[in-house]
């Protein structure tokens, strides 16, 4: 994070559309169930997103995000990349405001940067309630 921060603008950005590049394919499961997903209408894009737990116990994520909207792909390729696998208890603990600690306010509109933290938000929820129906199934 604070090597992203500490970059220039420019190779701030342009990492921001390389993570936007490096976004999986949705499985095919939800490619064509999209139902299945959450969406985050806080988002001026449309963006959509479901998590699993892996035999592991870990946070398998997937998100659903239009091709022209390569810095909110980008964002959601950096939370792929960087909490994809990880438990809920460490995506639970990522602080709601990281992506201003990149210095992403430098880089996006206002109104993207509330769409980024609800689509956190967003996430958070959908970790807690899994984490909560296995409790519930323990």
């Amino acid at each position: 994070m604070n090597l992203f921060r500490s970059a220039p603008k420019p190779l701030r950005l342009q990492a921001l559309l390389e993570y936007s590049k490096k976004l999986p394919a949705l499985p095919e499961k939800y490619a064509e169930h999209p139902e299945f997903m959450q969406a985050v209408p806080e988002c001026t894009s449309p963006f959509f997103l479901v998590t699993e737990r892996d035999e592991a116990g870990g946070v398998k994520m997937f998100f659903k995000v239009p091709e022209e909207a390569p810095t909110v792909r980008g964002y959601a390729g950096i939370l792929n990349e960087a909490l994809s696998g990880e438990s809920p208890e460490t995506i639970l603990s990522v602080p709601d405001q990281f992506y201003m600690d990149m210095g992403l306010s430098e880089l996006i509109t206002p109104m993207r940067l509330r769409g980024m933290g609800a689509i956190l938000m967003r996430l958070k929820r959908d970790v807690q309630a899994h984490a909560e129906e296995g409790a519930a199934q323990s």
